[in-house]
């Protein structure tokens, strides 16, 4: 995984709607970049919902929230349709930037050993650097938490 303190790595990818997204378009802003393994599926439907749901106060903190997975653009604009989200879900079928955040590697099911998108979450602060890194992310609750540790690193940053 990619280390708290370092340069964000820059990406270029397609949303659900087609348009290119960079890091670089959100320099000024926190951005809440979560990883998730695959549209559709129990697990990713409630975590998109519960990132949905908290979008208002994200953006009141301004900061923007932006899913990555390795499916594709049509698969993303589905997904987003159907449970009516309000936010970017970006393509990465190369998992260029999938990999370049550390969130590519090794997972199980049913004992079997296969590679595959490691649910994990990245906050980049203003600067464009890794503030915060949830590596191993379990869905229940995860969005409130990424929520209050940008509250907090906010507190943080206008107390000093």
């Amino acid at each position: 995984m990619i280390s708290e303190g370092t340069k964000a790595p820059d990406f270029a990818l397609p949303d659900q709607e087609g348009r290119i997204h960079r890091l670089s378009d959100y320099a000024g802003r926190w951005v809440a970049l979560y990883f998730y393994p695959k549209d559709n599926t129990p697990g990713c439907s409630q975590e998109a919902r519960d990132f949905d749901a908290l979008r208002g106060r994200f953006e009141a903190l301004g900061a923007v929230v932006l899913g990555v997975s390795k499916d594709s653009v049509e698969s993303h604009r589905r997904f987003a349709a159907k449970l009516g989200l309000r936010f970017p879900l970006l393509a990465d079928p190369e998992t260029e930037a999938i990999r370049a955040y550390g969130a590519w590697g090794t997972k199980k099911l049913y004992g079997k050993a296969y590679e595959g998108t490691i649910r994990s979450t990245v906050l980049v602060d203003p600067e464009g650097r890794v503030a915060r890194v949830w590596p191993k992310v379990r869905v229940k609750g995860h969005a409130d938490e990424v929520l209050a540790e940008l509250e907090r690193l906010q507190e943080e940053r206008r107390g000093s």
